[in-house]
């Protein structure tokens, strides 16, 4: 089977087309000419397209020929303004919804977040379901246009082009130089992580990576996907706070110990939002805080997978346990937290 890879200068997305490769398939991925592929592995084993999802031409050429489309790039930091978002998010995702049915494409298969559900002034969300409706008023940029590019992916799906869209949140595992447990083990690493659990439980929904590719593989090969979105998680239910704490021990780093008041938090993010509104701070770096990563830290979030492992037999391949050794053995390999948090902005 001939498939094209998204964002496989990523994490998730190189994971994915080594996946591809090693199941037998013809793997083609889309590129910059500026992308670093050192996590890819070896190249001779891909087909490599330049070309960029903004670029209608590139993405005519890149789905030429190509029977399943995985689209896992996007924008997903908070630095830029929203023009950029719908442009890399919603914009992108439309040109090659439309490129990959004009070339015959069969399935196309969308790594979403369930940040598209977050309200703007939302709560805890346990062991919710697909059914629960997209916000009112969305949390961030990328919260809005994740659920837009998803929208669009979903109405999409018709006789002979299957769509669907994954879920995972928080996605983590060997290979991860930048997401959301790097992020935090580097702010616990430099000191600066303060513990925001106001004393109380914060239940989340991980994903190891291993189990979203081995999601994807299967809902591409699935015939009750179309049209649909599904939550995708690791088995486990985590507690973020004590699993950071556990977790940071296990690096050698002194948990958070520091608790905010909230009031205080929330004022402090009011004003960062306020001042982050400038174009030239917006485009250029990330807020020190911001709403969606106190949502993030502070509001509950699990998900019910019944509908994922019913409609193409998703199970996770990898434990908690056993993706944690792995991830630690990786971390140690590329110089330990401080090495691999260096470069983050």
């Amino acid at each position: 089977m001939k498939v094209l890879v998204t964002g496989a200068s990523g994490f998730l997305g190189g994971r994915l087309a080594r996946r591809l490769v090693d199941d037998g398939h013809d793997v083609s991925v889309l590129i910059r000419r500026s992308s670093n592929l050192h996590d890819l592995g070896d190249l001779s084993r891909l087909h490599l397209v330049y070309g960029d999802l903004t670029d209608k031409d590139s993405l005519e050429a890149a789905t030429h020929g190509i029977d399943v489309v995985f689209h896992s790039a996007a924008r997903v930091d908070e630095r830029g303004v929203r023009a950029q978002f719908v442009a890399e998010n919603v914009d992108a995702t439309t040109h090659l919804l439309a490129s990959a049915r004009r070339n015959g494409v069969g399935r196309f298969v969308f790594v979403s977040s369930p940040s598209a559900l977050m309200e703007y002034d939302g709560g805890d969300q346990i062991d919710i379901d697909e059914s629960v409706p997209y916000p009112q008023r969305y949390l961030n940029f990328y919260s809005e246009t994740k659920a837009l590019a998803e929208q669009a992916v979903l109405a999409a799906d018709e006789p002979g082009f299957v769509t669907c869209a994954l879920r995972p949140r928080a996605i983590w595992g060997p290979g991860d130089r930048s997401g959301p447990i790097v992020r935090l083990l580097g702010r616990a690493h430099a000191g600066a992580l303060p513990d925001l659990s106001n004393d109380r439980e914060v239940l989340a929904s991980f994903c190891h990576v291993d189990n979203i590719v081995d999601a994807a593989v299967k809902a591409a090969e699935s015939d009750n996907v179309g049209g649909k979105a599904y939550f995708v998680a690791d088995d486990e239910v985590t507690d973020i706070w004590p699993f950071m704490a556990d977790t940071a021990r296990k690096f050698g780093i002194a948990p958070p110990t520091r608790k905010p008041n909230p009031r205080v938090v929330s004022a402090a993010v009011s004003v960062i939002e306020t001042v982050w509104k400038i174009p030239y701070l917006a485009k250029r770096y990330s807020p020190p805080l911001s709403r969606y990563v106190v949502a993030l830290l502070t509001r509950s979030s699990t998900f019910d997978t019944g509908a994922a492992r019913r409609d193409f037999g998703y199970s996770p391949v990898v434990d908690r346990d056993t993706g944690l050794a792995e991830f630690k053995t990786w971390v140690d390999a590329q110089g330990g937290v401080p090495e691999l948090t260096r470069h983050l902005k």
